[in-house]
């Protein structure tokens, strides 16, 4: 009788729960460390609790880990001009969309393809699907691969801060990166003093640069562009950012250029899915090679300093440096310092 008895009061002690006694607060920072909103949606199917906390996040990050084309009317409830958008950053809002339902839609085709079916999903937007976050602070959002491609071995890394249009960018970009030949040292000309070879203006390398610089920019304008509903729908985002899986590029806007974005929204082409790129002044500075940390070589090390000429004047200089010289980390962050002791190239840009 006494073990029976025992094993009752065990069972009941087993039926409460101890997580019911944590205050909300402290569930909620535990949350906000979570922050995947994968597992953010698994976890709103725990209970009727989580399912009342979980939109009360203040942090939350989208990976994006492959590409699903989604056919019937998921095109015109994205507002696409093109029936069948060819580029990564044209699929964003298709992307947000398959990453955050994934978990719960399991289903896939007969056929044997194991492309999920989602035409139930078709008439939803990214907007009604992260309309259930209503107290999102923080969103970062990463997609699958980066948006220009490169040839094996190039190096091109862009960084731009928008508010309602283009207000910084860096890129870094080099033809080959490798790793550096254990006991080679490379002995730079004697009179090489930051200036451009006149081989760089006539086998390509400046129309190279440029290339590079138009494609980074319409990345970055195209990610721009694709954000509009999503911060026009969320006014309590203080911090966003559109990186990719590559580390290629990150687009980040913070409390002021959010609030700027909202209020003013740049002109747009509905064709293009992108935010127009203003005029702008284009600082280049190149070295034929750089000896980086790790063991590694870069050659044909260039950075590319821009910034809209009619914005020239909104910050001082320490804060452009700043701004440049924390674009990148670890053996990046050093070869954007090696380059800004060269000498500068200046350019200018039309909007386009």
């Amino acid at each position: 009788m006494h073990a029976t008895m025992s094993r009752i009061h065990a069972d009941l002690a087993l039926d409460f729960d101890q997580f019911d006694c944590l205050p909300d607060s402290l569930v909620l920072l535990i949350l906000n460390k979570l922050d995947d909103v994968r597992s953010l949606g698994r976890c709103s199917a725990v209970s009727k609790r989580f399912n009342v906390l979980v939109p009360l996040v203040h942090d939350v990050c989208v990976k994006v880990d492959r590409v699903v084309t989604v056919e019937g009317d998921l095109d015109d409830a994205m507002n696409l001009c093109s029936p069948k958008p060819r580029n990564i950053i044209s699929h964003f809002l298709k992307l947000i969309l398959s990453a955050i339902t994934k978990p719960f839609h399991g289903i896939h085709n007969p056929n044997g393809t194991g492309r999920p079916l989602f035409p139930q999903l078709a008439h939803h937007s990214p907007v009604q699907v992260l309309k259930d976050f209503s107290h999102v602070r923080n969103l970062r959002v990463d997609l699958p691969r980066g948006d220009v491609g490169v040839e094996e071995g190039v190096l091109l890394k862009w960084h731009a801060d928008y508010g309602s249009s283009l207000q910084n960018c860096v890129i870094l970009g080099g033809t080959l990166v490798n790793c550096k030949p254990a006991g080679m040292e490379h002995e730079l000309s004697s009179d090489d003093n930051g200036s451009m070879p006149e081989s760089f203006y006539t086998n390509g390398g400046l129309k190279l640069r440029v290339v590079w610089a138009i494609s980074c920019l319409v990345a970055a304008s195209t990610r721009h562009y694709l954000l509009w509903s999503i911060v026009k729908d969320h006014p309590t985002l203080r911090n966003l950012v559109l990186a990719d899986a590559d580390e290629q590029g990150t687009l980040c806007m913070g409390t002021q250029q959010l609030k700027e974005f909202r209020g003013n929204q740049s002109s747009a082409s509905a064709c293009s899915n992108r935010t127009q790129v203003p005029a702008c002044n284009m600082k280049l500075k190149y070295a034929p090679y750089l000896e980086l940390p790790g063991g590694l070589a870069l050659q044909g090390a260039t950075l590319l300093i821009i910034k809209p000429i009619d914005h020239g004047c909104s910050s001082s200089r320490k804060e452009a440096e700043a701004f440049v010289s924390g674009a990148f980390d670890g053996p990046l962050r050093y070869a954007v310092k090696a380059l800004m002791k060269r000498r500068t190239h200046l350019l200018e840009m039309n909007s386009f």
